[in-house]
């Protein structure tokens, strides 16, 4: 049985959408998942880059694409009221309850599913009431948790969400899925040296 790391933040609207879709994709494989949240903002920081809301055409482009992509999948999406927000507590919380599929699952539907604003106080006391966490999400355990989560994601070269990790290897995004299943089932692609051998830097310009 294979062992897989789902590494997801709830700001990401293709971490829901692959999220959603990873059943799918995994169907008739033996496999374990562990999902685990980290702080997209970190691995931002971490790499000198910005998130796609950050730059307001590409936001644009980013909510057109999303709810096409929801629509052709069956999946419900709606944008939320305040976009983006902070997914802390909401990140802290999912670690608090032991980030299990009912859970995330749980979570990114108050998200992603209605519209609301995410982090609204009134919506959160009762998500958390609801999930009745077995650790407090604002403890600094749970803070360090993340942090930790974060920082080792960082480390082992993630650098977005969602982020799929098998046999030490990364897989980035939704449109990942479906190479992350030709590894799984063994596709010849993976049997030979084109993983490393194509990823190998050559020289170029650099922007400064």
């Amino acid at each position: 049985m294979k062992h897989l790391v789902f590494h997801f933040d709830f700001i990401s609207p293709y971490a829901w959408l692959a999220f959603e879709r990873l059943p799918q994709v995994l169907e008739g494989l033996s496999v374990s998942v562990e999902y685990r949240p980290v702080l997209l903002a970190g691995l931002l920081q971490h790499w000198g880059n910005k998130g796609p809301a950050e730059i307001e055409p590409k936001r644009q482009w980013t909510f057109r694409h999303v709810h096409w992509l929801a629509e052709q999948q069956g999946t419900p999406l709606d944008t939320p009221s305040v976009h983006p927000f902070n997914p802390l507590p909401l990140l802290r919380l999912a670690l608090a309850c032991g980030p299990n599929r009912r859970v995330v699952e749980a979570i990114f539907r108050h998200a992603w599913v209605g519209g609301a604003d995410a982090v609204d106080p009134a919506r959160l006391a009762a998500l958390t009431s609801e999930l009745a966490p077995q650790r407090e999400p604002n403890s600094a355990e749970v803070k360090a948790a993340l942090r930790q989560a974060t920082e080792a994601a960082a480390a082992a070269g993630l650098f977005g969400v969602p982020t799929v990790e098998c046999d030490g290897r990364l897989f980035w995004g939704l449109d990942g899925l479906p190479m992350l299943r030709d590894a799984l089932a063994g596709g010849p692609w993976f049997q030979g040296p084109g993983w490393q051998d194509v990823a190998a830097a050559r020289p170029g310009v650099v922007r400064r």
